[in-house]
C-alpha cells in the first residue's frame, strides 16, 4: 500500500504556519493493531526548519522501513515524525511538542490501539519524555541525549530499551546507563544494551541497532495484542530478554 504523508500545516485554516510537524505513515496490511512511531534526533539549540535531506530523519528511515515490513503483516502502522525545527530549544522542547502532535494525531485515528515509540539522540530524549501519552506500551531509545534533569515518571508502567554503543562521543553512555538504574522501579520493565565498539551515528554494528529495536517492538506489540508476528522477528529480542542481567547486556 502506498505512503502517506500530512502535516500540521493542512490543519491549519488561515495558512499563517510558516514550519510544521510532518508524518509518513506506512500502512499496516489489513486492520490496525497497533501503531509505532518513529522520531529522530537534532541538537540542542536550532529554530532552522528540518529538511528531508538533513541527517537526522534520514538515519531513521532504514528503521521504519524495517518496522513496516516486518510489522506490517501483523497489522502495524508505522509513523515516521520529522520535526518542524532541528532544535530541542531548551525550555520549547521543540521536539517533544512536535511528538504529542503526532501521539494526537494517531490518538484520533486509532483511539485506544497501543502505541510504540522509537527514537534516536535527542528522539531517544523525546520518546522517553512522551510516554506519559495514555496509549504508549514500549520505548526504545537508542544513544539517547540523557542527563541527571531527565524527567523519570513519564515512564511508569513501560516497557523500556535503551541502546548506546560505548565509543559513543555525542551522547553519555554513562548518563544512559544511570537513567536505567533510575527507572528500574518506575518502568514496567528496562533493558539496557551495550554495544561494543559503536558509535553515535549508528555506522558500527548497523543491522543490530534495527534489528534489536523492530524485534523488541514488535514483541511488545505481539504481546499487547496477540498480532501473529513472524517467530522469527522476535530472536533478537529474545536473546536480550533472556539475559539474567537486564542492565548489563553487551552485544
Amino acid at each position: 500500500m502506498a505512503k502517506e504523508r500530512f502535516s500540521e500545516a493542512d490543519q491549519d485554516a488561515d495558512g499563517s504556519m510558516a514550519h510544521a510537524p510532518e508524518v509518513t505513515v506506512r500502512p499496516a496490511a489489513g486492520a490496525v493493531r497497533g501503531v509505532v512511531l518513529v522520531l529522530h534526533g537534532g541538537r540542542s539549540n536550532s529554530f532552522e526548519p528540518v529538511r528531508s535531506r538533513h541527517l537526522s530523519p534520514a538515519r531513521m528511515i532504514p528503521f521504519a522501513r524495517l518496522l513496516s515490513s516486518w510489522g506490517s503483516p501483523a497489522g502495524l502502522e508505522t509513523w515516521s515524525l520529522r520535526n518542524r525545527v532541528r532544535g530541542w530549544n531548551g525550555e520549547h522542547m521543540s521536539a517533544l511538542h512536535d511528538a504529542r502532535w503526532a501521539l494526537q494525531q494517531i490518538r484520533k485515528r486509532h483511539p485506544g490501539k497501543p502505541v510504540y515509540l522509537l527514537g534516536h539522540s535527542m528522539g531517544g530524549l523525546t520518546a522517553l519524555c512522551a510516554a506519559d501519552d495514555p496509549q504508549v506500551r514500549a520505548v526504545v531509545a537508542l544513544a539517547p541525549w540523557l542527563d541527571s534533569t531527565t524527567p523519570l515518571q513519564q515512564v511508569s508502567g513501560r516497557r523500556v530499551l535503551i541502546v548506546h554503543g560505548d565509543a559513543d562521543r555525542w551522547t553519555s553512555p554513562r548518563q544512559s546507563l544511570r537513567y536505567a538504574q533510575r527507572i528500574q522501579h518506575i518502568a514496567d520493565d528496562v533493558r539496557y544494551v551495550t554495544l561494543t565498539g559503536a558509535g553515535h551515528f549508528m555506522f558500527t554494528k548497523l543491522s543490530v541497532w534495527h534489528e534489536l529495536s523492530a524485534s523488541y517492538l514488535l514483541k511488545s506489540f505481539s504481546d499487547d495484542t496477540g498480532a501473529p508476528v513472524d517467530a522469527k522477528y522476535l530472536r533478537r529480542a529474545a536473546d536480550v530478554l533472556v539475559e539474567p542481567s537486564p542492565l548489563g547486556v553487551t552485544l
